[in-house]
C-alpha cells in the first residue's frame, strides 16, 4: 500500500528501531509506548486486519505469534500482552495488520 506507514518501515523507506526481522515479519518499537516495552510485530505483507485474513495467511500469523515470543524471552519479559485491535471500534488506528507486544512492568 502506497501510503502505509507500516509498509515503508517493512520496505525501509520510513525509519524505526527494528528489534527482529526476517522475509515475512518485521518488529520495530511503537513510537507512542503504551508500556515499558511496546514492540509492534507485522507482516510485511500489507494485511489490512485480521477481518481480512485468508487461509494462505495461516502460516504468517503463527510465525507473528512465535516472533512475539522470542523477543518476549530476548527481552527476558517474565510476563506481556500480546494484542491484535481490529478496525476502528476495536482500536485498531494503523491499516496494516499488528500484533501489540507489551510487558516490562515491574511488580
Amino acid at each position: 500500500m502506497e501510503n502505509c506507514i507500516f509498509c515503508k518501515i517493512a520496505n525501509k523507506t520510513a525509519s524505526s528501531k527494528i528489534v527482529y526481522e526476517d522475509s515475512d515479519i518485521i518488529a520495530f518499537e511503537d513510537t507512542t509506548p503504551s508500556a515499558p516495552v511496546h514492540i509492534l510485530i507485522i507482516p510485511k505483507e500489507h494485511i489490512q486486519s485480521i477481518d481480512h485474513l485468508e487461509g494462505n495467511h495461516a502460516g504468517v500469523i503463527s510465525k507473528i505469534i512465535f516472533v512475539a515470543k522470542k523477543i518476549a524471552q530476548d527481552k527476558g519479559l517474565s510476563g506481556y500482552k500480546l494484542i491484535f485491535n481490529v478496525g476502528r471500534e476495536g482500536g485498531q488506528i494503523v491499516d496494516h495488520l499488528h500484533l501489540h507486544l507489551l510487558g516490562g512492568w515491574k511488580s
